[in-house]
């Protein structure tokens, strides 16, 4: 058939120093790609996102009070028990009313007898200076009696003070109601001796009822006063309660970043108790050109949050970023990407600024690597060796 080649023909011995220099140059290269870390590379994308804004609060009493004692004495009468709804200037309580008239009664008896020294020292300072103007009384005798008239007008004075704490002890003794409420707790016991600033009752408004909360500063220019927010309690899931927005903090929280908001709720039934969690929705809003990442590209590192991204010769450059919402397995980044960037999703283990890298399959596989093509002159010399 066909002659072979001869093993020192000159043709054959380039062929093979070429396809020898072919393999060498393939092996190094495929050292080279092993060396490189594989990794799955993510797009950056943008959108509009029409966004639910939601927060969660703790619903407390618009009105609370501790409702302590302002006279010492024994309790004789309690007329609210605990869980009373009451109306503002309901009495509660009484304390000792007889001991309090009965002071109110000396201290009355006491301005009357000192208006009558009063009243006679005067007259007594009006004779003197009669006397005087005619040069029959002498002026010391004058001064003498308008000290007198000066004395007994204080001492006047202080009487009729006296007489208002005592009349103001005696309203005092009768506990009222400060606002319209529930008696949420009752302190004392009637027989008990009570003093001055010892806690009696705790008094909470339920109707309107108030939640308090925070929203995100991205989102405190769209709450304002008079706003509706829906709320919802865990005791009863399935409704909702309308509230109206009735305090806008006036400054951002700089710790949290929040803005402190409280919305007031009507609860004529009382279902709605201080200190229940619960949800408030303000409704929705479109927020336009959001930029997205894969949440996975997301690393949290001691210096905050961090994302690789990988530039057009496969090198990698770290980029601190401040991530917001996450919706699904996207995370919204409000600063360090822009659309079109590509980022690291896995495979961060061993970056560094500047690396290469090598992008791999969803799956994990590395992407098919390219046959050399050959001539047929090459091919016809495989075949004959």
């Amino acid at each position: 058939g066909r002659r072979g080649m001869r093993i020192n023909d000159p043709r054959l011995v380039a062929l093979l120093g070429g396809l020898a220099l072919l393999a060498g140059c393939g092996a190094s290269q495929d050292d080279e790609d092993g060396l490189r870390p594989r990794v799955l590379v993510g797009s950056v994308s943008v959108s509009d996102f029409e966004e639910r804004i939601e927060a969660s609060g703790e619903l407390v009493a618009r009105d609370r009070a501790a409702i302590a004692s302002e006279v010492a004495g024994r309790v004789t009468r309690i007329t609210a028990l605990e869980g009373d709804a009451v109306e503002e200037g309901a009495l509660l309580l009484v304390i000792d009313p007889e001991k309090h008239r009965l002071q109110v009664a000396t201290a009355r008896a006491r301005l009357q007898e000192l208006k009558a020294s009063l009243e006679e020292a005067e007259r007594e300072f009006a004779r003197i200076s009669t006397l005087h103007e005619r040069g029959i009384a002498s002026a010391s005798n004058l001064d003498e009696k308008r000290s007198a008239r000066e004395r007994n007008r204080s001492r006047f004075d202080a009487a009729r003070a006296e007489l208002g704490v005592a009349e103001r002890a005696l309203r005092e003794a009768n506990v009222r109601a400060p606002f319209a409420g529930y008696l949420a707790r009752r302190v004392v016991s009637r027989g008990e001796y009570v003093k001055v600033g010892q806690a009696l009752f705790e008094l909470v408004s339920l109707d309107p009822i108030e939640l308090e909360f925070n929203v995100a500063e991205r989102d405190s220019a769209r709450v304002a006063q008079g706003q509706v927010v829906r709320v919802r309690v865990a005791p009863w899931p399935d409704e909702h309660f309308e509230g109206v927005v009735s305090v806008v903090a006036p400054t951002i929280d700089t710790t949290t970043r929040t803005l402190r908001v409280k919305a007031r709720i009507k609860n004529p039934d009382g279902r709605l108790r201080p200190g229940l969690f619960a949800r408030a929705d303000l409704g929705l809003a479109l927020r336009r050109n959001v930029v997205w990442v894969p949440a996975a590209a997301v690393q949290l590192r001691a210096q905050g949050e961090v994302v690789w991204v990988v530039a057009k010769d496969d090198r990698v450059r770290r980029v601190h970023v401040k991530t917001g919402l996450h919706r699904d397995d996207k995370v919204e980044v409000l600063s360090g990407l822009s659309a079109g960037d590509e980022v690291v999703v896995r495979g961060h283990t061993g970056l560094s600024d500047g690396l290469q890298v090598l992008r791999r399959d969803a799956d994990g596989a590395p992407p098919p690597a390219a046959t050399p093509s050959v001539t047929a002159e090459e091919s016809g010399a495989r075949e004959t060796l």
